[in-house]
This record gives C-alpha cells, sequence and structure tokens, in this order.
C-alpha cells in the first residue's frame, strides 16, 4: 500500500533540492506534482486541491532556516497535513455498555466477518469478555463462517440458524450476554447494496433496536474512490461512528484511506492488512503519514514486537547468547518470532529510509520456508551441535528438505557468522543481540 505514492511525493519533494529558498515558482512545480501524485492514488480531487492549496499556502508563509532546506521543511508541512488529513489523532473504539455493542456494516464482500473475528481476537487480548453474534440471515455459510472464525480465537458465537429475523437474533444475543457474563458483543450484519432499500432498512432498523455503543463501516480499500462515495451514502443512512479499511495489504493506491475522513467527517478507526486473525491495526493518522513520505514507523514496530516476543523466552535466549550457546533451535524459535509479527517486507519499510531501498527486493516470508525445512530436517543433537554436520549429514538433511546442499551450507555459513558476531561482542562488553530486546 502507498508505494506508487511514496515514492511520487519523494520525487515531487525533490523538485525543491539544491534551492535555497521556497519561492513562488519552485513551490507552484513543486505542489502540482503533489496533487497530481494524490489524484493518481485515487485521492478525492477536490480533498488533494484543499490539500496541496494549504501545503503551498503554508510554505510560502514559512521562513526556511539555515539548518533546513526547503526540502526538508515541506515534508514536515506534507506530513502535518496528511496527517490532519487523516483525522489528525487516534481515535478511540467506544466499549462502554453493558454490555457494550459493536454493529458491523457494510457492503457485500467488504471482509465484514472476517473483520468481526479479527476484533474480537483485539478485544479478547485487551481482556474483554467476547461474543460474536451472526446476524447474516442471507450469504450462504455466513453462520458458519464465523463459528469457525469464534473457534480460532476461542470467542463464542451466538446464532439462531432457523430464524430469519435479524433484528430478533440480535437482541436475543444481548439477552444471553448480559446473563452469561460478557462485556462485549460483535454483531455481524449481513452484506448490501447502497442502493438496496429493504437491506438498508434492516440495518436501520438493527442500529435502533439495539443502540449499539460503536457503528462501524468496513470499507475494502481496494475499491478506491468507490470507498468513499459508499461511505457516504451508508452515512446518510447510518450516521456510523467509525470506518474500518481492510485489504489494505493487496494492490491498492490508497485514496479511500486518504479521502474519507475529510468527505464522510467520521474516523478510520481500524484497518486490517491481510488474512490472519492478528493482521489488525488501530489507525494512527501521524505513523500512517510517517509511513507514506518514507520517514518509517519505529512506534508501530516495536508495538509489534512487544506483542510477538515471549518475555521469558528472551530472558532465556539472552543467558545463552551471553554464554555463546546460541543454537540452531533458538535460530528457528527467533524466525518464527519473527513471522508473528506479520509481513516481513512491512516490518522492514517501517524502519525510517527503508521502504525506498526495498522497493524492488522480494522480501516474502515465504524465503523462510527453506530455512525453516533445512533446520527442521536436522536431529535434535544436530540443532543443538551444529558442529556436527559433516558432508554426509548435509547431504541428508538437503535431500529430506527438499533443498540443496548449497542451501544448506549457505544457511550453516549464516549461522556460524552470527554467532561470530555474538561473540565479538560479549566479549567487547556489548550487550549482544539482547540491546534489540523490547523487554530489557
Amino acid at each position: 500500500m502507498f508505494d506508487n505514492l511514496s515514492l511520487r511525493l519523494d520525487k515531487a519533494i525533490q523538485n525543491l533540492k539544491g534551492q535555497a529558498t521556497i519561492t513562488e515558482i519552485n513551490i507552484a512545480a513543486t505542489v502540482k506534482e503533489i496533487r497530481r501524485a494524490l489524484v493518481d492514488a485515487d485521492v478525492n480531487f477536490k480533498v488533494a486541491k484543499e490539500v496541496t492549496d494549504e501545503i503551498k499556502e503554508e510554505a510560502l508563509g514559512q521562513d526556511v532556516l539555515t539548518s533546513v532546506s526547503p526540502g526538508q521543511l515541506l515534508t514536515k508541512i506534507t506530513n502535518d497535513k496528511l496527517t490532519e488529513l487523516m483525522g489528525g489523532k487516534l481515535e478511540e473504539i467506544n466499549v462502554s455498555g453493558s454490555p457494550a455493542v459493536i454493529l458491523i456494516s457494510g457492503l457485500q464482500g467488504s471482509g465484514k466477518t472476517t473483520f468481526s473475528g479479527k476484533l474480537a481476537n483485539y478485544l479478547k487480548s485487551q481482556g474483554k469478555q467476547v461474543m460474536l453474534t451472526a446476524c447474516d440471515i442471507y450469504r450462504p455459510a455466513a453462520i458458519d463462517q464465523l463459528k469457525v472464525l469464534g473457534e480460532q480465537v476461542d470467542v463464542e458465537v451466538y446464532a439462531e440458524p432457523e430464524n430469519k429475523d435479524a433484528v430478533s437474533i440480535a437482541n436475543s444475543a444481548i439477552k444471553y450476554a448480559k446473563s452469561n457474563g460478557k462485556s462485549v458483543v460483535i454483531v455481524d450484519t449481513a452484506g448490501r447494496l447502497a442502493i438496496d432499500e429493504q437491506m438498508m432498512s434492516e440495518i436501520e432498523a438493527l442500529k435502533k433496536s439495539l443502540n449499539p455503543s460503536e457503528t462501524l463501516f468496513v470499507v475494502d480499500s481496494m475499491t478506491g474512490q468507490d470507498a468513499v462515495n459508499t461511505a457516504r451514502t451508508f452515512n446518510e443512512r447510518l450516521d456510523f461512528d467509525g470506518v474500518v479499511l481492510t485489504k489494505l495489504d493487496g494492490d491498492t493506491r490508497g485514496g479511500a484511506a486518504l479521502s474519507i475522513r475529510r468527505v464522510v467527517e467520521k474516523p478510520i478507526k481500524f484497518i486490517s492488512t491481510g488474512e490472519k486473525l492478528d493482521a489488525i491495526d488501530r489507525f494512527h493518522p501521524d505513523r500512517m503519514s510517517n509511513r507514506i513520505l518514507g520517514m518509517g514507523d519505529v512506534v508501530s514496530l516495536v508495538e509489534k514486537a512487544q506483542q510477538a516476543f515471549d518475555e521469558d523466552e528472551a530472558k532465556r535466549l539472552n543467558k545463552k547468547i551471553r554464554k555463546n550457546q546460541f543454537d540452531l533451535n533458538d535460530f528457528l524459535s527467533q524466525l518464527q518470532q519473527i513471522k508473528k509479527m506479520g509481513n516481513i517486507k512491512d516490518l522492514v519499510g517501517m524502519i525510517p529510509g527503508m521502504g525506498k531501498a526495498i522497493k524492488d527486493v522480494d522480501l516474502d516470508d515465504a524465503n523462510f520456508k527453506p530455512v525453516e525445512a533445512i533446520i527442521q530436517s536436522m536431529t535434535p543433537m544436530e540443532r543443538e551441535n551444529p558442529d556436527l554436520l559433516n558432508g554426509a549429514r548435509r547431504k541428508r538433511i538437503a535431500k529430506g528438505s527438499g533443498t540443496s546442499i548449497q542451501e544448506v551450507n549457505r544457511l550453516m555459513k549464516q549461522f556460524g557468522d552470527m554467532k561470530k558476531m555474538m561473540k565479538v561482542m560479549n566479549k567487547s562488553g556489548a550487550r549482544g543481540l539482547s540491546a534489540l530486546n523490547p523487554f530489557r
């Protein structure tokens, strides 16, 4: 997401490189390129014009300090305006009530049911007693899908397969939740078309009857500017509280994320970036703006690391590193921990300056599979004592893992180099890899 927009904005701002001051002439050309970049990213044209006019007006009123170049100043102004455009600050989800009711709405195929499962998993991790409610009475297997998701995140699902009245099901679910100590009820509804009057009337009736603490509109970001138009139509009928953008890991230009707040005047509260049930993030406008402008997102990277890494495991690993006992079991464990954090290319892109550097680099989680297969083809003794791996053993491991002897040799060389580096760092008094440990 946003890769092309990031490159276009970077190129536009580079136009000021070498300029001593910001003038009417050079800022006009740069702002024009920024506007083109935003429109190409499927940002609403009116919104793109308003934002770039604001950037231009603010830039012309600034005095360039000797320690700050015009390009740096414009980057700061653009960053502030993009942050403001996307809402300015993190918006909390309202889970007040006994129980709190969260109504999920959106078009057919937007990813509502999957998001409902993700949201249940997220709120459960926050210590909430969550229940999912199946109110999609039209789509075949919708109830079954929600039950599968509920099982995966260990959250109870309330359903009445024979009942064809969504309002009745939802009200019964609330009564059940109250008597069973549930603090949050997530109501998954049927996908609908904005032009389908019967379906729109049903979702309106659900909201009126349930009086939810939060109504979320789920929108597929792949639909681009159409997503914004649909959000406007739904908001006129539902007056929802927030937006959820799904499929941001796909081939999307990001225009919906940049336009929807200004057009609908409702905050983006969550973004969904994959199929895994932990692939859900709160929407931070400032962090997203930083990433768009290639400034990275270290805070989110650290938060993901803290969620993925186990403190006891980290302490155990630190001890082994200090004693120079780091083995292939530990190496495999660390790979699996990194994979839990999400897509590797997205993670590297959160490091400032790395987004542009890895633009054409093939960084795929699938690249880990041969390494995992090689290590898993070893005996427990071989993993603990890599020095045992002679030619015959390496040949057997290559055959067992479906790789080549060259790949096995390459892995062992990389592992050996890593151990040497750890040894040098320990001797020099550094804390080795423990310096990267967020729990230290």
